[in-house]
């Protein structure tokens, strides 16, 4: 007998749970803010939509239906299942965080602050997501997202939706040789800030930032288009290290190699820092589109 659907619902500790943690109390937390020209209530108020629509959404689910909750922060330790319906309660940047972890599942958006959140890809409002879980358990219509990923030679491998960064944790200088993956391309040793690779969802956040200031003349790509731009950042001139390979684009199958030149790279998705795949002096890390997609319920 084959198991019931179940919804996952994915959602964020707010700023003022974060606060409240921190400070002890509500009373606390609004002296806190108080003493710096803050009112703590418009934090408070966005807290409350957020549990409001979190409990809205609980309540859509079909009463056959299984249900589980997932905090952000627990993202890399949930066993998602192929079932699964995966409702993303937040912010843009959460359905980012959550698609790493999917293997094809389909994914809804709900915007929990309509007008503070872009709505890229939370697009949903709370009031739809009975008909939307019920729709995408059917096969609803998605838009397939395009990723990236990277693989180091010892088998680690991190995705991402909106774009990877590879370099030094914190803001130490990163060295590396990079260059075209396979036999006879022209590779580089840099000294940077480290490497951004971005898919055309990351177009929208820090791979369009970079793309804004460098003016390199290429192309964003779209969502679905299997084409990732790359940025070197601050790469630093010296006469050991270049600064003729700091921009470009790859379409799949092509990849870019980075060979680590320096005691401790990383390379994480999305901002998740924690999830991030260490390298150390002589290995190689392969960036390049990722075969999987997310499946964001249109």
């Amino acid at each position: 007998m084959s198991l019931a659907p179940r919804a996952v619902l994915v959602h964020r500790t707010t700023e003022y749970e974060e606060l409240v943690a921190r400070h002890g109390t509500h009373g606390q937390a609004a002296f806190f803010l108080a003493s710096r020209g803050r009112d703590i209530a418009e934090i408070a108020a966005r807290h409350h939509r957020t549990r409001r629509a979190l409990a809205e959404v609980s309540a859509a689910v079909p009463l056959t239906w299984r249900q589980a909750r997932v905090e952000r922060a627990d993202l890399d330790r949930f066993l998602f299942a192929p079932e699964d319906v995966v409702v993303v309660v937040g912010q843009d940047g959460l359905v980012a965080n959550a698609a790493k972890y999917l293997a094809g599942q389909p994914v809804i958006g709900v915007d929990t602050d309509p007008g503070r959140n872009p709505g890229v890809l939370v697009r949903h409002a709370v009031g739809d997501a009975g008909a939307l879980l019920r729709s995408a358990h059917a096969g609803a219509a998605t838009d397939d997202l395009t990723m990236v990923e990277a693989v180091a030679d010892d088998t680690q491998r991190v995705v991402a939706l909106n774009e990877i960064y590879l370099g030094a944790a914190g803001h130490a200088t990163a060295r590396y040789r990079l260059g075209p993956d396979g036999d006879g391309g022209v590779v580089e040793a840099q000294a940077s800030s480290g490497v951004l690779v971005g898919t055309g969802t990351g177009a929208t956040g820090w791979i369009r930032s970079v793309w804004q200031e460098r003016g390199a003349g290429l192309r964003l790509p779209g969502p679905a288009e299997t084409r990732l731009l790359w940025f070197v950042r601050e790469a630093w001139p010296s006469p050991a290290t270049g600064t003729s390979l700091v921009a470009g684009e790859l379409t799949a199958p092509a990849a870019l190699r980075l060979t680590v030149e320096s005691e401790r790279l990383v390379a994480f998705g999305d901002g998740m820092e924690g999830d991030a795949l260490q390298l150390t002096w002589g290995q190689s890390v392969r960036v390049g589109v990722c075969t999987r997609r997310l499946r964001l319920v249109v």
